[in-house]
């Protein structure tokens, strides 16, 4: 599951939808923004696939030798959406702190993280199973947003040189404490599943809670977005910060396949099937939760690659419709999941259950038919909110959506 930061949106709603070459920082911003509305548009596939094709369900990573290659590569492009929400989180709030002292950017961070550990213990679990009282809290991306935001409120204090050289010790290391599972009878298995396992945590008799995005290489991935800030400065030339965005997103590229190709540390190992498409789709498979250093190198490669991208095609207008959905990407989040839901309880209302235990669809068109249409619908409303957050800026509620 994918999802948007609640970090207030850089550009806000792009009116006019086509901007000037003169307003330098609005073009910036857009790219962010366009960004960010294209990987939301990724996770409405994933989450329409979620909803609708439970019936044919994927593991983690992705099983490259069982599951249809249609479903794979569908799968395979939300991989992108955490990964890039997270990295420009930490963008956001760097851009957020030009304007504002260290203090209030740590507060900014630290009452925002807050407000989405709240949004994925209530409404976002609510979405998802609509239980209350939820017999399981699944601590998933909002969460993992949330808690990310306070552990950069906290670090944010540090130079910049420190935050990179812990950014990249975290993404590229943490995979060398895969080993280390704890079980629930040691006094550390609940800081370390939420840090580092996956597992299940019990709260009460009746309750427990999932740690389904365990927090530490996220944590990495925003300090690496807050450490990539000046890039974006106002005395950085474009073309300056286009090279920079490229030529890192390419040299991720490049150290993905090799260290893939070596087998040797990242990840599970890929294996050689005799059919060059599933030698592929093994190749490409990588663990997501917690990510690994083979599923955030190409994933933040061609996030940074698409940023460059954006910006340079700007004066397109479909960079500025892109941003409109960026604009407010907490609304839409929220949208969307109670959108899906209403729709599916409508269907099994009307159908019953015609896959199994689900309503579903039969092939994986439909996902991709009704993805396109929800995304059209759910422009509307998105665009309204995003001018309706810019024009009341004295509605302090509306920052968090």
């Amino acid at each position: 599951m994918s999802l948007p930061s609640s970090m207030t949106s850089p550009s806000g709603v792009i009116a006019p939808l086509l901007v000037t070459s003169a307003a330098k920082t609005h073009v910036r911003m857009l790219a962010i923004d366009a960004l960010r509305g294209f990987v939301m548009l990724l996770m409405l596939v994933d989450h329409v696939r979620e909803t609708f094709l439970l019936h044919r369900q994927v593991t983690d990573p992705i099983d490259a030798l069982s599951v249809t290659p249609d479903l794979y590569f569908t799968r395979l492009l939300s991989t992108l959406c955490a990964p890039v929400f997270i990295f420009l989180t930490g963008l956001s709030a760097w851009l957020y702190s030009q304007k504002h002292t260290a203090g209030q950017t740590s507060l900014f961070l630290l009452k925002r993280g807050l407000f989405l550990v709240f949004l994925e213990l209530t409404f976002v679990c609510f979405a998802w199973n609509a239980e209350f009282p939820p017999k399981t809290l699944w601590l998933q991306v909002i969460w993992c947003i949330g808690i990310c935001m306070i552990v950069l409120a906290a670090l944010l204090h540090l130079k910049r040189s420190w935050l990179i050289v812990l950014g990249v010790a975290i993404v590229a290391g943490h995979n060398l404490l895969d080993g280390v599972v704890l079980g629930p009878d040691s006094p550390f298995f609940v800081p370390w599943s939420i840090l580092h396992q996956r597992a299940f945590i019990d709260i009460t008799e009746f309750t427990r809670a999932r740690t389904t995005y365990p927090v530490l290489p996220w944590i990495g991935v925003i300090l690496l977005g807050w450490a990539i800030g000046p890039w974006f400065g106002k005395d950085v030339e474009p073309a300056v910060r286009l090279r920079r965005l490229f030529k890192t997103g390419l040299g991720l590229l490049l150290a993905f396949v090799l260290i893939r190709y070596l087998n040797v540390y990242g990840d599970k190992p890929w294996v050689q099937t005799g059919d060059a498409l599933r030698t592929f789709m093994s190749f490409m498979s990588a663990t997501k939760y917690p990510p690994s250093l083979i599923f955030l190198m190409p994933t933040l490669g061609i996030g940074l690659m698409l940023l460059a991208l954006f910006e340079k095609a700007q004066e397109r207008g479909v960079i500025a419709l892109l941003a409109i959905y960026g604009g407010a990407p907490m609304f839409f989040y929220l949208l969307h999941l109670y959108v899906l839901k209403a729709l599916y309880l409508i269907a099994v209302a009307i159908w019953g259950t015609n896959q199994g235990t689900y309503f579903g669809f039969d092939d994986l068109p439909m996902v991709w038919l009704w993805s396109v249409l929800l995304g059209v619908v759910l422009f509307f409303p998105t665009r309204w909110f995003a001018g309706f957050k810019q024009r009341r800026r004295d509605i302090a509620i509306l920052k968090y959506l």
